[in-house]
């Protein structure tokens, strides 16, 4: 059934809210300081290798992530354009803004934690984050380039996504490392947890998602 402009601002609607909810896991992750994401290890790893071979000053962190997120874009453009969506553009466009938000807002509470606070802080983000990545794939208004990679390979191939998850956070977090990344605790944590969690998250939110959009169009 085609959308309607109704249907496609409540879809949003809800992607921006899970992308919130994520983006606060994301940031309890990072306030933990127990280690970068995967994803991040592998845009950390490019970044240094680049910065080894270049030697450019104009070369960041950030500027690596946006690049690699738009390489992600460009090779979706040719293997299936139907995942890049107005919600793929607001992720990539929200995520660092939220973030710095979040941070503001719990660094001051939450900086300096003792290891054990900062060890739950790890584990709540993860689960935090698994089901706000999960709204956003199941409110079917595009996902964040780095969560498609899991998405496509799941859909395409049949298999399931907490396992494809898994294999994908591996294979950046190998790819990062022998490229210069820095990988922690926290890392292989996020690593194992964030799969399994999202994989659960997945059905329950996809059927709430639907019974509210259906709702939304009598």
């Amino acid at each position: 059934m085609k959308k309607t402009g109704k249907e496609w601002a409540l879809r949003v609607m809800i992607l921006l809210a899970g992308l919130t909810v994520a983006h606060l896991g994301v940031t309890l992750f990072l306030l933990s300081d127990l280690g970068s994401d995967p994803f991040n290890v592998f845009v950390q790893g490019i970044f240094r290798t680049l910065e080894r071979l270049l030697h450019a000053s104009w070369l960041s962190h950030g500027r690596v992530h946006v690049a690699v997120s738009l390489l992600i874009v460009a090779v979706l453009l040719f293997v299936d354009r139907s995942y890049l969506k107005i919600g793929t553009a607001l992720c990539m466009l929200f995520g660092g803004p939220i973030i710095d938000g979040f941070s503001a807002l719990l660094l001051p509470l939450l900086g300096g934690a003792s290891l054990p606070l900062r060890c739950a802080m790890l584990v709540a983000g993860c689960v935090i984050l698994a089901f706000g990545m999960t709204v956003v794939i199941r409110s079917d208004a595009g996902t964040g380039p780095n969560d498609l990679v899991a998405l496509v390979i799941s859909e395409k191939r049949g298999w399931r996504f907490s396992f494809v998850r898994v294999a994908v956070d591996a294979m950046f977090v190998l790819l990062g490392f022998l490229l210069g990344g820095v990988a922690g605790a926290g890392t292989l944590v996020c690593m194992f947890l964030v799969g399994p969690v999202a994989g659960f998250f997945l059905p329950v939110n996809g059927r709430w998602i639907e019974a509210l959009v259906r709702r939304a169009r009598r």
